[in-house]
């Protein structure tokens, strides 16, 4: 009996989830515990494994797409069963799916080729993840090109051979040929193409986009000099997200960041002294130098409820608990996990809990509720690690603010009776949004952060 994949639902505030990646193509035989595909959230991402045996029947989406929570993804059954109950859009969509699949045997992987059928009286729809019409340098044989993709461009007057193809093994299917037929070329351009070696634009600048032979030369020339001087990159769906997320904070709420100095002399004894307790098996969890600030900084958002805050517009979100968010560098890009209720916590209990999430990012496996931009009530960043002494962080909207924390230096300080010395301080950087908060607050709970690291008293 064929089974349906659905998308799961990732945490509660989890809508949709863009698809990296199909592993398991139309006609690929799949056991149990198989990866079908890998998919992430806003940035956290995860493998689907599968819970059958059979045959991948189809699959209603492509790489890149994102697809509701709890929506069908693929049908897994034996060769010959039926799928069309299973299609998001009903039989149609289970027909564009399984005319993609013109021989599974091939190796033709199913894709949502067909595009969309436009309302009456509307402007045609584009087809969906068409690519651009590329022209192969020599051609390639006919024998290249799909069954369906040649009947297709028999009836559009279109030489595949002067097509690049996307399928397996550059294989000219039915999607290319349609790409070719939706992008219009003058009689020049055409004759350009046919000799080999260009790349037609998305776009010309003739009547309806049509492409002239102009248009080509330029593109060509465009990409002789950009080969030389750089590559472009796509930006990745998280890289996209985070972009998308620190614009929206500047473009939205009035920042502002003060810097102060904090004496670190106190939290490095601690730390030698965790380190030593550690050691001797007293404690069981590792604290840093970054575990201090924080609880330091719990102990300061209770003394400021105002600044444990969101800022809604023309209202405020006081926090009666401290939800504190933690940046954590991943190598797919910034993540901001939530420690709740972290004015609970021991210092070692805290310690434990910035390890675990920071550990869950790092692997794609943190729950993506603890990620959500309302999760956190304050957020702490520390750059100190990499010799950052100073910087201004951007606020996690709608939080009214962000500690930035750098790396701890030697400067001179007053010791009393005209003694000066060295001693080491600790870069503290907070951005706040003024909307929510005056000057003279914020900086009092900045000062307020120095005071408790600098007079922290920790038993171990």
């Amino acid at each position: 009996m064929a089974q349906v994949v659905i998308m799961p639902k990732q945490g509660q505030s989890v809508e949709s989830c863009i698809v990296t990646e199909f592993k398991k193509k139309v006609g690929d035989k799949v056991s149990v515990g198989d990866i079908l595909f890998s998919y992430e959230t806003d940035k956290a991402s995860f493998e689907e494994e599968s819970k059958f045996e059979g045959t991948v029947l189809a699959c209603f989406f492509n790489d890149n797409d994102e697809i509701p929570c709890l929506e069908n993804v693929m049908v897994i059954g034996e060769p010959g069963e039926s799928f069309e109950e299973f299609a998001p859009g009903g039989a149609s969509s289970a027909s564009a799916a399984g005319a993609a699949v013109e021989d599974a045997s091939s190796g033709t992987v199913s894709l949502r080729s067909t595009p969309p059928v436009a309302p009456q009286g509307s402007a045609p729809a584009p087809p969906l993840n068409v690519p651009r019409v590329a022209v192969v340098p020599g051609g390639t044989s006919s024998t290249a090109a799909s069954p369906r993709a040649k009947r297709l461009a028999a009836e559009k007057g279109i030489n595949t051979s002067l097509i690049a193809g996307s399928g397996p093994g550059g294989r000219v299917i039915e999607r290319d040929v349609i790409a070719a037929a939706a992008s219009p070329l003058s009689g020049l351009a055409k004759a350009m193409m046919a000799e080999g070696g260009l790349q037609a634009p998305a776009a010309g600048s003739g009547i309806g986009g049509m492409v002239r032979g102009s248009d080509l030369r330029q593109a060509s020339a465009e990409a002789e000099t950009a080969s030389a001087e750089f590559t472009v990159e796509k930006m990745s769906n998280m890289r996209k997200l985070i972009a998308k997320s620190m614009y929206n904070s500047l473009q939205n709420s009035a920042q502002l960041t003060h810097m102060l100095g904090a004496d670190a002399r106190k939290i490095q004894a601690l730390r030698k002294k965790a380190k030593k307790a550690l050691e001797e098996g007293r404690i069981d969890a590792n604290v840093t130098i970054n575990d201090f600030v924080c609880y330091a900084v719990i102990k300061a958002l209770q003394k400021f409820p105002k600044v444990n805050s969101h800022c809604l517009g023309d209202s405020m979100r006081i926090f009666q608990t401290v939800n504190l968010g933690c940046a954590v560098d991943t190598e797919r890009g910034l993540m901001v996990p939530c420690i709740k209720h972290a004015e609970t916590l021991s210092i070692t209990e805290l310690s434990k809990a910035l390890k675990q999430v920071a550990d869950d990012c790092r692997k794609g496996s943190i729950n993506p509720d603890l990620l959500s931009s309302e999760a956190a009530s304050f957020t702490v960043s520390n750059l100190g690690g990499f010799g950052v002494e100073w910087f201004t962080p951007v606020i996690n909207l709608p939080q009214s603010g962000i500690l930035g924390v750098g790396t701890i230096v030697p400067r001179p300080k007053d010791l009393g009776s005209g003694v000066y010395a060295f001693v080491p301080y600790l870069g503290l950087s907070l951005t706040y949004d003024h909307r929510a908060l005056d000057g003279g607050e914020a900086t009092r709970f900045l000062k307020q952060v120095a005071t408790e690291i600098e007079n922290l008293e920790i038993d171990f």
